[in-house]
Formats: structure tokens, sequence, C-alpha cells
């Protein structure tokens, strides 16, 4: 089959201006408990864009790990190209594709480094294998074949046998505050239903909800 012949039709639900929440973040924790009860694969794995200092977009998938009406949080290696790039451009672009559902969510903001302490205590809960990992592993640098990534992982779970593993200078969490949050549904024929909520003036805590044309 041709990639221009392959389609289908987006049959399973529809979205109505009157039954969306108030707030984003109340609509966006209903559907992503949806999406846990569905069943769905990795429901928190979100696209991260970022742009680069020659305006170049890069994107990777990462894990949500928290969000509340201050953010959505990820962490990384600070030194990560992600990290980089939020260095120079704060401005960041998220998307879950929650595909099986036939629904999507675009998130735009800034972003904001974690304190110390929430980073040790995220850090903290982390399997130790996962701890590990973050020390092993220079996010983004070339390396010349997985076996140098796996002799430091090995060569860290020694030296941390017997004790607990500090968090890594070069790591920690971002906090997205959101300047827009889309909501897709998919619709028969082509005639999806997109709603996005935007903030007039960050200061205030309403949010202009506006129906997009598909």
């Amino acid at each position: 089959m041709k990639l221009s012949d392959m389609r289908r039709e987006y049959a399973l639900s529809a979205l109505k201006r009157k039954d969306l929440a108030v707030n984003p973040v109340d609509q966006f924790n209903l559907w992503l408990q949806q999406a846990i009860e569905f069943g769905l694969n990795d429901p928190t794995a979100m696209t991260v864009a970022t742009v680069d200092e020659h305006g170049q977009p890069f994107q990777r998938i990462v894990l949500l790990k928290n969000v509340d009406d201050q953010g959505f949080v990820f962490y990384t290696n600070l030194g990560s190209r992600k990290a980089q790039h939020l260095q120079h451009n704060n401005k960041i672009s998220l998307h879950f594709p929650w595909h099986a559902m036939e629904r999507q969510v675009h998130i735009t903001g800034t972003v904001e480094k974690l304190s110390a302490m929430e980073n040790i205590k995220y850090f903290t809960s982390r399997p130790k294998e996962s701890q590990l990992a973050a020390w092993a592993s220079k996010q983004s640098n070339r390396i010349s074949a997985r076996g140098v990534l796996e002799g430091k992982y090995l060569e860290l779970k020694e030296k941390f046998a017997d004790g607990k593993i500090p968090v890594p200078s070069f790591w920690g969490g971002y906090r997205i505050k959101v300047e827009s949050m889309e909501f897709w549904q998919g619709g028969e024929h082509r005639l999806h239903d997109r709603f996005i909520y935007v903030k007039p003036d960050q200061d205030k805590t309403e949010w202009d909800i506006s129906r997009l044309a598909p």
C-alpha cells in the first residue's frame, strides 16, 4: 500500500466545549487518568521540542514526572543537548500522542530549573540502577562504543555498592510554566475537535478557551 493511501476514520469519541474543565491542568489530568485506565503503553511519554541557537528545532521523548498547577516536570542531564538549548532559549513545546484513544495534547511554555531539594527528592526515589545510569551517561556526548558506557556503569556499580548514590551535580529537573494547552480529539471525516487554553495574563487565574478549526 502506498503511504498516500494509508488512512483511517477517527470515531471513538467527541470533545464538546461544555465538557471541558475550567482549568487545563484538570482537563489534562482527566485525560491522563483515562489513558492509564485504557492501558496505553507509556501514557506519560511526551515529545519535548527545543530550538538551538541557529533556530534548528530538535525533538525527543522523555517521561513526565509530575504535573500540577505550577507546571509539568521532567528530569535530565543538565549537560545534554536539550539542556543546552534551554539555557539559551527557555521556550519549550510538549506533545502527548495518545494514538489509540485518538487524542493529542500540545503544550507550550517556558522552563525553570527545579530546586536542589526537588532534585534530591526525586533522584533518591529512583531505582539504584537508574541512579547509576545518570552518573554513567554523559548524555548527548559522542562515545566510541556501547562497551564504554557499560564499563562506566559497572565501575560505578562497584564504587557505590555499599553506600548511597549522591545526586550528580550535572543532573536535575525542569518545570514547564504553561502558556497554552491544546486538546485534540479525532473526528469523523477529519472534522477533529480542537480546543486551546490560553492565559491572557500570567498574573490571572482565568484561562480563555477557544475552539480551533481542524
